[in-house]
């Protein structure tokens, strides 16, 4: 494919070339590319970097090295509208998806402008000067040392989970066992599992990935969990995409592909929401066919809430049942009342043996990548901020944030957040604005939750996330048809966001110096 959009040198003038930018990315992965490919496409004047705390580039899908590590939406949404996927699986391995965001981030020359080993720690903005300062440790060769960026606009592609830690609850007699405990977020390159038996606790996306990839080598493995998911078969191809690649020229039949899956998601989430009973029904009759008549779907299949209160979980190929019906895998639904040497009590009184236990229990919330931030000198707490377009927050200005949907692909919103962040900037500059803050009026009040599904890791963290109005632009639309609309064609000025001009000292004797200053439009200078 050849690449449209280039990164070159800026000539543009700067304060200290190595610190100060008009937009700092954080975060290089999926949405951190993303970010950086529509700014420079719409903006190619733009001076910009990504700052990545972690020494690679890829986000979660090069933290996660867990068996199977897999997407949970297919590649054709979760992939770049801009840079096909070109793959056979539609549902694809970790593997295929770090090595896609890379070549993507090296076609079109993005690694040139990541600094990696860049932590971001906090930002402080200054209405005064209309920039933030951006505090970062930087690591070189193992030594750390903290310094300051600056920049016009903070753009957080950071992700929304702790990468240094996941949830881990601590169990009775945990220290007694004798075997090897894994978390998936920190799995063992060395961890040898052939022949040994299994038990994985947890019963997400990533516990239903891992058990039928260890079932194939393993001696048994158990899923324990503490109440039942929906899970979901899919082939891991797509037909009809593999037929309109296979007609039609690579970027028509990727739009037509992604329009069909876009719309079917839709349908099928808009279904569940609305005849839920009727969408459980069919969830559990094709997993009851899949299983056979002699497994308890009941009991190890039936949540105990409504489609989508919480994500479904997909197993391409069925691949889950087969290693049940296999009898290389099992379900235990149960709780936990302790640890033993050996393997694990359970309330029930059964005894579940293992030589390795796996607490696939879960991520832990946090936003910004940990950075704090403060506008004007004043501490932001964004769980008392109220949620613009699901992608900046009330009261601070200058910044946007990524945080994708919960009921389709993550790279569907960070593509329109981003085309829109360049929407919003190039508004500025023609305007001579240097200064853009959602600003809730007295009509506004009310809120309610931004994600509204009933996860434990949403739960456990509700009070950091932004909540969200009664209103737009105050809803978080899980809609990306809605989203689109308004994120293309909605007003920039929309009575909730406030554009400002930076007061410029006044010169003696120099009024006309002054008023160019402040009045002159941004157009007519060289950079943001």
């Amino acid at each position: 494919m050849t690449s449209t959009t280039e990164f070159k040198s800026s000539t543009g003038s700067q304060v200290n070339g190595d610190v100060d930018y008009d937009v700092l990315i954080v975060g290089s992965g999926l949405s951190g590319i993303a970010a950086a490919y529509h700014l420079h496409d719409q903006l190619p004047s733009t001076r910009l970097t990504i700052l990545e705390s972690r020494p690679r580039m890829g986000g979660t899908w090069d933290l996660f090295r867990y068996p199977g590590v897999r997407s949970d939406s297919d590649m054709y949404t979760l992939g770049f509208s801009f840079r096909p996927w070109q793959g056979d699986k539609a549902i694809a391995e970790g593997q295929n998806i770090l090595d896609y965001v890379k070549d993507t981030a090296r076609e079109f020359g993005i690694d040139q402008k990541i600094q990696f080993g860049h932590k971001v720690l906090g930002a402080d903005w200054d209405s005064s000067t209309a920039r933030w300062s951006v505090r970062v440790e930087r690591t070189v060769d193992g030594h750390a040392e903290q310094v300051r960026y600056s920049c016009s606009f903070l753009y957080m592609c950071s992700g929304y989970y702790d990468y240094e830690n996941g949830h881990a609850p601590h169990w009775p007699g945990i220290d007694q066992f004798a075997g090897k405990i894994v978390h998936p977020q920190h799995w063992p390159a060395d961890l040898a599992y052939a022949d040994k038996r299994v038990v994985v606790i947890g019963s997400g996306a990533t516990a239903v990935t891992l058990v039928p990839t260890m079932a194939a080598t393993a001696k048994h493995v158990t899923m324990l969990q503490r109440s039942p998911t929906y899970i979901f078969a899919l082939p891991s191809r797509d037909a009809i995409a593999d037929k309109l690649r296979a007609w039609l020229p690579s970027k028509i039949a990727h739009r037509l592909i992604r329009t069909k899956n876009v719309l079917l998601s839709m349908y099928l989430y808009n279904y569940a929401r609305r005849k839920p009973e009727a969408a459980k029904n069919a969830i559990l009759k094709m997993a009851a066919k899949q299983l056979g008549p002699d497994f308890d779907v009941g009991k190890h299949l039936t949540p105990r809430y409504k489609p989508w209160d919480q994500r479904l979980c997909i197993v391409p190929n069925g691949d889950l049942f087969k290693a049940i019906r296999a009898d290389k895998a099992s379900i235990a639904t149960d709780e936990i009342d302790s640890f033993t040497s050996t393997g694990l009590r359970l309330r029930s009184g059964e005894l579940l043996d293992a030589d390795i236990i796996v607490t696939a229990t879960g991520l832990k919330l946090k936003l910004l990548g940990g950075a704090t931030i403060t506008v004007d000198g004043k501490p932001i707490n964004l769980g008392d901020t109220v949620s613009y377009k699901g992608m900046m927050s009330s009261g601070v200005p200058n910044l946007a944030s990524t945080f994708g949907y919960t009921n389709a692909s993550w790279t569907l919103k960070a593509e329109l957040v981003a085309k829109y962040v360049a929407r919003l900037l190039h508004h500025m500059q023609v305007n001579g604005f240097d200064t853009c803050v959602p600003t809730l009026d007295s009509q506004d009040a009310g809120t309610q939750p931004a994600v509204d599904l009933t996860s434990g890791y949403i739960q456990r963290s509700a009070a950091l996330l932004p909540r969200q109005g009664l209103h737009k632009p105050w809803i978080y639309h899980q809609n990306y048809a809605f989203d689109l609309a308004a994120f293309r064609f909605g007003k920039l000025e929309d009575g909730a966001m406030r554009f400002e001009r930076r007061k410029v000292a006044k010169p003696a004797g120099n009024d006309a110096a002054y008023v160019a200053e402040e009045q002159t439009p941004a157009k007519a200078r060289a950079s943001l």
